[in-house]
């Protein structure tokens, strides 16, 4: 594999584990009652932290995780937990209203004082492990042992593909806006709390990964890898 190929398989990769399209509703909720220069700022923000955390861990993950001595199969079964946990909540609360805010017509014209408040807000459970989950984080460790094995291109390779795939999800929540005046108040919450149902299993399914990795032949394979990959 060249770094070229590399770096397309990381970007597929990254964009279909960080959701932009999954998560619009939510950073629409999120950002309901702001101006587009507010929502655009805090959606820069937000990719901003996603694209910088990842290459972060694409750089260190491996050393992160060996300091404090932890296995990915104990990362992926941690992370499941945490999106279990925020699956049940935004199944069983209200959970759109806990993101809203109320001071956003009133700071119209305070574009970075909104985007600040708003981003301190987002960062968790949004930005992580909503967008940055377990699954994006072991897949961008095991790639950047992959991008050393191909060299130099290939760490490139990887850092335009973590940069590509920040860039991605920004031009998906710029939807945000639209897609909230379509869907309203009511749509807003059935898509979130289906979306929390998938969470749920999703969370469940990083459990029995991880359970899989750390006690080998402890599920069947289709229990733990039930796409057959």
């Amino acid at each position: 594999m060249n770094a070229i190929e590399f770096g397309v398989n990381v970007f597929v990769a990254l964009f279909a584990l960080l959701d932009p399209i999954g998560n619009i509703p939510i950073f629409a909720a999120a950002t309901a009652g702001a101006t587009f220069s507010q929502r655009l700022s805090v959606n820069a923000m937000l990719c901003a932290f996603v694209a910088a955390f990842l290459a972060f861990f694409y750089f260190s993950g491996l050393a992160l995780l060996d300091f404090f001595g932890i296995s990915l199969a104990a990362f992926r079964i941690g992370g499941g937990i945490l999106l279990f946990l925020l699956g049940l909540q935004m199944v069983n609360e209200d959970f759109l209203a806990s993101f809203k805010d109320p001071h956003a017509l009133n700071d119209a014209n305070d574009v970075r004082g909104y985007a600040r408040r708003r981003f301190q807000r987002l960062v968790v459970p949004f930005a992580m492990p909503l967008i940055i989950g377990p699954g994006a984080i072991s897949t961008i460790i095991i790639q950047a042992a992959r991008a050393e094995n191909i060299g130099p291109a290939g760490t490139v390779a990887g850092l335009v593909a973590i940069a590509a795939a920040g860039l991605a999800t920004f031009l998906c929540f710029a939807m945000a806006g639209p897609i909230n005046r379509i869907l309203g108040e009511v749509g807003m919450s059935i898509i979130v709390r289906v979306l929390g149902l998938i969470l749920v299993a999703l969370g469940i399914q990083f459990v029995l990964g991880g359970l899989g990795e750390a006690l080998p032949g402890m599920f069947s394979q289709a229990v733990v890898a039930p796409t057959g990959h």
